[in-house]
């Protein structure tokens, strides 16, 4: 069964942005006066929606909803700048994009196009979904329906690059082939632990 595209996750696939989300999430946190996340959270928010995750780190204080009307009035651009491009990721894409259709499938929310841009990656992409875009975030699989839909494809003409069960859950209950990055516990047809072994693997099964 031929390929014709490649969904990405954002954070942790894209971009090690686990300092950035750790930054923002401590700031919103210290404008209430409260602690730093201890490491249970950061885990939590580096994997969720932005409500699921101020509801969350919240939820021992009477702050929830004036962090949720916070955050609406916080630029998010300061804190680009600690998330960290994946060695090798301009290089995959440019492999990828005259072969593939692209897409970006988040649970960011506001942020992603700034991302893209900043980072000058937006050409990439034909379709990106961000939890903005649909009734249901990850992990339910509307994201990964929509791109497909897009693509006008079945599920198993696509791959999904995930690092997390959040993805995994996705791909399992769309029935498309899930590629797992630095994520060996997973269940997955393929795993790597670099993007330079991901385009090895295209360039090899596009020859």
């Amino acid at each position: 069964m031929k390929h014709q595209a490649v969904i990405f996750d954002c954070d942790g696939v894209m971009f090690d942005s686990r300092q950035a989300n750790t930054n923002f999430y401590n700031h919103l946190l210290s404008h209430f006066g409260l602690p730093s996340m201890p490491p249970e959270d950061i885990e939590f928010v580096h994997m969720h929606t932005v409500v699921e995750s101020i509801k969350h780190i919240f939820r021992n204080s009477p702050h929830t909803d004036d962090a949720l009307e916070y955050r609406l009035h916080l630029d998010y651009t300061p804190f680009i700048k600690d998330m960290v491009m994946e060695a090798g990721l301009r290089e995959l894409l440019d492999f990828l994009k005259p072969l593939y259709g692209l897409a970006v499938a988040t649970n960011r929310s506001t942020t992603i196009g700034k991302v893209l841009e900043l980072n000058n990656l937006t050409q990439y992409f034909d379709i990106v979904v961000s939890s903005l875009d649909v009734e249901n975030p990850k992990p339910h699989p509307e994201s990964a329906f929509k791109i497909l839909d897009f693509f006008g494809i079945e599920p198993d003409n696509c791959f999904y690059v995930g690092d997390s069960e959040v993805d995994y859950a996705v791909c399992r209950a769309a029935g498309v082939p899930f590629i797992a990055y630095k994520s060996k516990a997973l269940e997955a047809v393929l795993h790597v632990e670099s993007l330079w072994e991901l385009q090895d693997y295209f360039r090899e099964h596009n020859t």
